[in-house]
């Protein structure tokens, strides 16, 4: 014979745990980014990605910062960062530190977001280009394939190596050159 607590609990678990615990995993899973940046922000930023797209299928070259030659990670982001006046370095090292952190759930499209494994440091450093609730799409340069634009959020290789988001943009006005 059970006693009433356990009883007890195991209702609660039933109607009550069960049903909230649900209600959390589906409006968290389904939450997307809430930082309110104004219209020209957010239209400069889908510009910003617009042109980045436009290098997808560009090669990867080592501490290459020019389509001409190619891309490594940190130049590619850089290369499309300066285009639109916002001056960070070529380094994803340095980049890590450059603006602000943002959470990963919050990010928008023109945020960076770094890889690496804990304790390693910084190893890569990708673009956002959209962040729903199938996962963050990135456009990057990567070793293999050049720039290619993913879900890194679903990749078995990235997924495992996202360590933060930062937003080097911030409120200020951009112009694209």
């Amino acid at each position: 014979m059970r006693d009433s607590s356990s009883c007890c609990f195991s209702l609660f678990r039933r109607f009550v745990f069960v049903p909230i615990s649900i209600f959390l995993f589906l409006t968290a899973s389904s939450f997307r980014p809430c930082r309110s940046l104004s219209a020209e922000m957010l239209q400069m930023r889908e510009d910003m990605i617009g042109v980045a797209q436009q290098f997808v299928g560009i090669r990867y070259r080592y501490a290459g910062v020019n389509p001409s030659t190619g891309f490594d990670c940190s130049g590619f982001t850089s290369y499309i960062l300066k285009k639109f006046d916002a001056q960070v370095s070529s380094s994803s090292s340095l980049q890590s530190r450059q603006g602000i952190k943002v959470p990963l759930s919050d990010v928008l499209p023109g945020d960076l977001v770094f890889f690496g494994r804990r304790g390693r440091g910084i190893q890569h450093v990708a673009m956002v280009v959209e962040n729903s609730a199938d996962g963050i799409i990135c456009v990057h340069a990567t070793c293999s394939r050049g720039v290619v634009v993913e879900n890194v959020s679903t990749s078995a290789y990235w997924r495992p190596r996202i360590l933060f988001a930062r937003d080097v943009l911030g409120q200020r006005e951009f112009t694209s050159n």
